[in-house]
């Protein structure tokens, strides 16, 4: 498929997915958005750009990328098409592979999202990989990392940056402190809200990409089939809701309205071939 069918057939399937179908999650998410709008506004891009580039350094460096270029290029292909159909498409979005056994995915404000290797290796097909990309990107466009940062008891990191904002660039003492923050979050995980949020629209970002939109909540499923004990799905359980309810929210959410839109077979060939080229 040329880029240009491929363009004209997301084009087409934007176009044509019933406008019910989007109207009712946009409408959440921006209800949901709303404190968090008001929490982030004093940070400009520029400085959320850069919390996000040191949490990045801060996650490598407790888990380096995987050293296989073609497979980093070809999550960043994936991510960036996705990213031309989301809010914001023109922050500096990059995603890598981190090579690490762990299932999980984790996003950085400013548009940096990583994917373990051990939850690549689970994926079936390049709609599932679509989804968790989609999931993450959620987390920055709606600044849920920001926010949970700035709603810290400890501090208050939107007034100490917005006290620098008379200055060419943020005090790196205050910058050091919102990376330092910005990092513990990883730890302990989002509000459910913000993950139940991001499902829903990863879902809808991913098919106006193109993809099918069942394909995040195969990725549920799979979560859902293994164990909490697991220290490989360890950090997963204890930062996201069950996959049980986040699957229940979904089909709520979703009934039949998208059974439409299957995956393009071109997709799934890319992904086997990547897949089937590091066996």
């Amino acid at each position: 498929m040329s880029n240009r069918t491929l363009l004209f057939f997301c084009f087409s399937l934007l176009c044509s997915i019933p406008a019910r179908a989007f109207d009712f999650d946009f409408q959440k998410a921006l209800d949901f958005a709303k404190s968090a709008q008001q929490a982030t506004k004093t940070v400009d891009e520029q400085e959320e750009i850069e919390i996000g580039h040191g949490i990045a350094t801060n996650l490598l460096g407790a888990s380096p990328l995987l050293p296989d270029n073609r497979v980093q290029q070809y999550v960043n292909h994936v991510g960036r098409w996705i990213s031309l159909h989301a809010e914001r498409p023109d922050l500096p979005w990059q995603f890598g592979v981190l090579d690490s056994t762990d299932v999980n995915a984790f996003a950085t404000p400013g548009g940096t999202i990583f994917i373990t290797n051990g939850l690549l290796q689970r994926l079936n097909n390049e709609s599932e990989l679509a989804g968790v990309l989609a999931h993450e990107m959620v987390h920055v466009l709606r600044k849920h990392h920001l926010a949970a940062l700035q709603e810290s008891a400890r501090m208050d990191i939107a007034s100490e940056l917005a006290g620098e904002a008379l200055k060419n660039k943020a005090d790196p003492a205050v910058m050091e402190k919102a990376i330092k923050a910005g990092t513990e979050v990883y730890a302990r995980g989002l509000d459910k809200d913000d993950e139940f949020e991001a499902d829903r629209m990863g879902i809808v970002i991913a098919t106006r990409a193109g993809y099918d939109p069942y394909g995040l909540p195969a990725v549920l499923q799979m979560l859902d089939a293994n164990s909490a004990q697991d220290s490989s799905f360890a950090l997963m359980f204890k930062t996201h809701p069950a996959p049980q309810d986040r699957l229940s929210l979904i089909d709520k959410e979703m009934g039949d309205r998208f059974d439409a839109y299957a995956a393009p077979a071109q997709a799934d060939k890319r992904f086997i071939s990547e897949m089937t080229r590091r066996k």
